[in-house]
């Protein structure tokens, strides 16, 4: 049995990550761009300034993904490339440069998914307090107005804010991602509302002003666990998942509970409740209304069990068990858990949005790169998202991280997730094994 005959298969990127042409006079600073000027911030002080050079290479790079038979193109629109200082007069330069990519996208039955917000902040708007602004959320829905404006003629798949879990969390609270700030718990849950409040107000501006019926998605990061075949086990993990840790927030149903319950989970209420901020009379109104798909992000995956007080155990790794080359656990079971769950929670379709991993990749001396471990992940992985679709849960689409080798956020260009390799001295593209193979399951609709 192979996958739904309407299954969406994909590949991402974001824009800080791959675009490039970042001079003066085509992109205003983000507070990445800062983040990458900070002394030990970033993996050998790399930049983004060029990157993949997307920005330059749009031709090419839409021809490779025509090429590999890719249906659906998940990209970031860059909000300092539109508005340079984040609010105000409109860039034209950034408005021909989507223009020209939805363009070529179309012209090859590629359709465009537009992630709205995927991490890179105005600087102009983070000195300004960024996500602790309760401003954020009435600048991003601006910038959102000339989106429709602009490009809701032709596009109808738009994704709101990619993993706020990570940008909150990592970027306001432990530092390790821009603007690399360590703040107290109080202007934490202040950035968490607003978030939330940006969400909603880009998707109700979707819905206002979109020219084409709209689908709109909100992405996570999730939390995910491998698990042992009992059902106490099972019931552990499912727990986990959807747990609220003293770093509250790295956690997604922090976010998802009021997007799609239209509440706080009652253990966040309760346990922080003299640090959170007065919330309006309509911000859950506005935080919670109608979108069409869950979008999730998996990689990796704990093992997981009940412990004999019936509480929950996450279980050490085994010596020389399977890691990426970052790291990260090999655990494809999360690709069944992991969906399973929040299904069972929310009972919203669900679009993963991000999946792949990280490889010692190289041009090998026959002069092409033979990623044998990432072909083999993109079964493992794919095998158990089949798996979850056969039980019933409504998985409607698949993006593989990353079409292109990028610039990983503050590992620079330590990592490599793509598809297709990049020189970034030279910006040559060559396809990978993996990309081949890719390109013959879209082909075949099934695992092969």
């Amino acid at each position: 049995m192979g996958f739904p005959t309407d299954f969406i298969w994909g590949v991402s990127t974001a824009s800080f990550q791959v675009e490039g042409g970042s001079d003066s006079s085509d992109r205003g600073l983000s507070v990445w761009d800062s983040f990458c000027e900070t002394p030990g911030k970033v993996f050998g002080s790399h930049h983004a300034r060029i990157s993949a050079d997307h920005y330059h290479r749009l031709d090419e790079d839409v021809k490779i993904m025509a090429d590999l038979g890719v249906k659906a193109y998940r990209f970031s629109i860059s909000w300092p490339r539109i508005l340079m200082d984040g609010t105000g007069r409109i860039n034209t330069k950034g408005i021909d440069f989507y223009d020209r990519l939805i363009h070529l996208l179309l012209s090859h039955s590629i359709e465009p998914y537009i992630t709205v917000f995927h991490w890179d902040l105005p600087y102009a708007l983070h000195v300004r307090g960024g996500w602790t602004n309760p401003s954020v959320s009435d600048w991003i829905e601006e910038y959102t107005k000339i989106l429709m404006d602009s490009f809701s003629d032709r596009v109808t798949q738009w994704i709101t804010l990619n993993e706020p879990q990570c940008f909150i969390n990592e970027g306001y609270k432990t530092g390790q991602h821009a603007p690399g700030h360590t703040s107290s718990d109080r202007e934490m849950a202040l950035a968490v509302h607003n978030a939330l409040l940006a969400h909603g107000k880009i998707a109700r501006t979707i819905r206002q002003h979109a020219k084409k019926t709209p689908r709109i998605t909100f992405t996570q990061s999730t939390p995910m666990s491998s698990i042992p075949s009992s059902d106490k086990d099972i019931d552990a993990a499912r727990r986990r998942q959807f747990s609220l840790p003293d770093a509250f927030a790295s956690s997604g149903v922090i976010y998802t509970d009021p997007i799609f319950k239209g509440h706080y989970p009652e253990e966040y209420l309760l346990r922080f409740e003299s640090i959170l901020p007065k919330m309006g009379s309509d911000d859950m109104k506005i935080i919670s209304q109608p979108i069409d798909y869950l979008g999730i992000n998996l990689y990796s995956g704990d093992f997981v069990s009940e412990s004999p007080d019936g509480g929950i155990l996450v279980h050490d790794r085994v010596p020389g068990h399977a890691k990426t080359a970052n790291g990260w656990p090999v655990r494809p079971e999360c690709m069944y858990w992991a969906n399973r769950f929040c299904y069972e929670r929310y009972g919203m379709p669900i679009l993963v949005t991000e999946n792949g991993m990280s490889g010692n990749d190289w041009i090998h001396s026959d002069g092409k790169v033979h990623d044998h471990d990432r072909i083999d992940h993109i079964r493992l992985y794919l095998s158990f998202l089949q798996q979850a679709i056969e039980d019933g849960i409504d998985i409607r689409g698949y993006f593989h991280w990353s079409l292109l080798d990028n610039f990983e956020w503050a590992r620079g260009y330590f990592e490599r997730f793509g598809l297709v390799y990049v020189d970034f001295l030279t910006g040559e593209r060559t396809i990978k094994d993996s990309g081949i193979l890719y390109s013959k399951i879209i082909s075949a609709n099934h695992v092969c």
